[in-house]
């Protein structure tokens, strides 16, 4: 469990005002908003951790939450976050988080309603269903039909894994078979410590991240390699497994049984000394799938407007949060022997999150600038905050011969 004990509540609210999170929180043309009413969450301190773990990073993690949004001029929306993927409508006795990021979505939130319906009617009528249709009810066709959404009802989560000491993984082979912004940042992160990452996709899935923002690809991908390989023909499987057995580091963002088919074992390569990172919405054991935004909303960790509804809070804040925790964890020494299997869910990071100590206070305009009034002190409000890329990300595909050879593994 992640100990809270030295965390002040001050130093939280000075790291949550000036993370560019805030800014981001509330309605288009009203003021930002604070988490529950004026009690902002603190973002946990898991920056420090990768900072102490690597130091030569050189990155503040405060700040991380809110890049993604400063580099997409992203502004806050309310009760669309600012991806614009995700939407907070009432259900019969409370509120739900529901995304539609992926193309075959308006098909399964159809069978959901039980009406084939277009993406533009979608919204209205997923609206009236949530209506008359109590969060319990969500929950459990979401899992069934393998939508990422949820009922808005915060958990105390299973705690996360705490890092221990920091180890030096400069010249260690990190394989990366994650996508869109966890995974990626917590590989970003270890490239930047002084390890080799290898990106891996395969023909028929790549990350769909390269599409949507290339500047923040360049950003979390610059100095990586490519890899593409079809594990469907066996020379490429053959050479994925050859490529995993010779990494120090995995990290992935399946489900288990997506890479079991690929024929990958993670306990099995951890019993060898690799640490593999396992980044989930909900846990290893469990099939119900998530993005930062409805994961994060889902658990509570919203902000509320001057009406009292809920608004989401900064962009897709589960993501950033669980890579850096993904991060801190990589860049310590595994405990015993061996390595280890780490299991890191969006949902359990959210729940740490909330656990944390608060301080009350409420966001203020003054002049030109916003600030955050805690009642013991008043802190500026910075805007978010962006890094430029150290060069353009490689193509898809464009080492994979190169990295195989090197590794000396066949190439299919």
């Amino acid at each position: 469990m992640v100990d809270w004990a030295a965390g002040e509540a001050a130093e939280i609210a000075r790291d949550w005002a000036r993370s560019g999170v805030l800014p981001l929180t509330g309605h288009a043309g009203e003021g930002p908003c604070c988490h529950r009413a004026g009690q902002p969450p603190s973002p946990p301190g898991w920056g420090d951790l990768v900072t102490a773990a690597a130091g030569r990073t050189g990155i503040d993690g405060a700040r991380l939450p809110a890049e993604r949004a400063a580099m997409s001029g992203g502004r806050r929306r309310g009760r669309s976050p600012v991806g614009g993927s995700c939407r907070l409508p009432p259900t019969l006795d409370g509120w739900a988080a529901v995304s539609d990021a992926r193309p075959d979505d308006p098909l399964l939130w159809s069978a959901l309603i039980g009406r084939d319906l277009d993406a533009a009617a979608l919204p209205g009528q997923l609206a009236t269903w949530l209506a008359t249709h109590t969060g319990d009810e969500l929950d459990e066709r979401v899992e069934l039909l393998g939508l990422a959404g949820g009922a808005v009802r915060p958990a105390p989560g299973r705690g996360c894994p705490l890092p221990g000491p920091p180890r030096d993984v400069r010249e260690m082979l990190v394989v990366d078979f994650s996508a869109l912004w966890a995974g990626p940042l917590c590989a970003h992160l270890l490239g930047l410590a002084g390890a080799e990452v290898v990106k891996v996709e395969t023909p028929d899935r790549p990350d769909g991240a390269r599409r949507s923002n290339p500047a923040f690809y360049d950003l979390l991908h610059a100095g990586h390699h490519s890899v593409v390989l079809d594990p469907a023909h066996p020379s490429s499987r053959a050479a994925l497994h050859s490529l995993v057995g010779r990494a120090n580091v995995v990290i992935e963002a399946s489900r288990p049984r997506a890479l079991a088919g690929f024929g990958l074992d993670a306990h099995a390569e951890a019993a060898r000394g690799c640490t593999w990172i396992s980044i989930t919405a909900f846990g290893r054991s469990s099939q119900r799938v998530g993005f930062g935004d409805d994961v994060a909303a889902a658990r509570g960790l919203l902000a509320v407007d001057v009406q009292g509804q809920p608004v989401f809070t900064g962009d897709a804040v589960a993501d950033p949060l669980t890579g850096l925790l993904a991060a801190a964890l990589a860049l310590s020494r595994p405990p015993g022997k061996g390595g280890a299997v780490w299991d890191v869910a969006m949902a359990d990071v959210v729940a740490t999150t909330l656990s944390a100590p608060t301080a009350e206070g409420r966001v203020v305009r003054e002049g030109d600038r916003w600030l955050l009034d805690t009642g013991a002190t008043t802190l500026a409000v910075d805007p978010p905050t962006r890094r430029r890329p150290a060069a353009a990300a490689a193509t898809t595909g464009a080492d994979t011969a190169t990295v195989l050879r090197r590794l000396g593994i066949p190439v299919p």
